[in-house]
């Protein structure tokens, strides 16, 4: 069985050129309280128009991870960093402490769509930092690994138990859904149509596995989606900007509310 969460109606940011729209994989659970899926907290689905600018702002505590499957999203911070991330690169912001940092578009950059995912640390009070290089190559129709626990032999590691794999599916393809003994499988359509268990996903619409097991995805259209592993039962700190429930919350409330005047 896959539980089903179709493309989100509110916009938790709107304002000059940056758009964001927050997606809650905990909400799928029957019965859970929490927002998030264990350390998996949101998923952010940002849009950014040309010659857009996001003041400089801080996170705390968060793993941030910024993933841009085209276009370009620019990164400055305080500690010297100016930082390009695109379809060839990502960035992980572990916020720690505390992090500063602005995001921008240039004017003759392309409209930009992409996905920041926020995950939960193990801890409160750890050391702040930038990851940033380049994402492996990826294969059609196979997986790619994207950013993993800390240890994990990934590309770039956030500070708890979710796996982030990523596949570029072509109309017909077909690829198994990755699955684990002890975790729980959410994924993400970022682009196209799939099909799962007699079911469709299409942009922006996001999945569940209630149990592991062989379970195949095939392609619709030419599809790229994400696919997270997530240990529900590891520590998880609640306090971060975004990974606390209370502030995405208040956030997306003060959205609908500017919205409605």
């Amino acid at each position: 069985m896959i539980h089903k969460a179709t493309r989100t109606k509110d916009d938790a940011i709107d304002s000059d050129g940056f758009v964001a729209r927050a997606y809650f994989p905990g909400h799928l659970e029957p019965g859970n309280p929490d927002h998030g899926l264990g350390p998996l907290a949101t998923i952010m689905e940002s849009f950014l128009a040309p010659g857009t600018h996001i003041k400089l702002h801080e996170h705390v505590v968060d793993e941030i991870v910024s993933w841009v499957p085209a276009g370009v999203m620019r990164h400055d911070d305080p500690q010297g960093g100016h930082l390009t991330v695109d379809v060839d690169h990502l960035m992980v912001m572990n916020a720690g402490r505390g992090f500063r940092h602005e995001e921008r578009t240039r004017d003759d950059d392309p409209p930009l769509r992409m996905l920041q995912i926020f995950v939960r640390p193990h801890a409160e009070g750890l050391e702040p930092g930038i990851q940033h290089g380049r994402l492996p190559v990826p294969l059609a129709n196979t997986w790619r690994d994207v950013f993993g626990p800390t240890g994990s032999e990934a590309p770039f590691h956030v500070r708890n138990a979710v796996l982030c794999r990523d596949i570029r599916l072509g109309a017909g393809a077909t690829a198994t859904v990755p699955t684990e003994p002890g975790r729980k499988t959410y994924f993400f359509v970022f682009e196209g149509c799939v099909s799962f268990d007699n079911q469709t996903f299409g942009e922006a619409e996001s999945g569940l596995l209630a149990e592991s097991g062989d379970i195949a995805l095939e392609a619709v259209e030419d599809s790229v989606v994400l696919a997270f592993l997530i240990d529900t039962h590891a520590p998880a700190c609640h306090g971060g900007t975004v990974g606390d429930g209370e502030t995405v919350h208040a956030m997306a409330a003060r959205a609908r509310r500017a919205c409605s005047l």
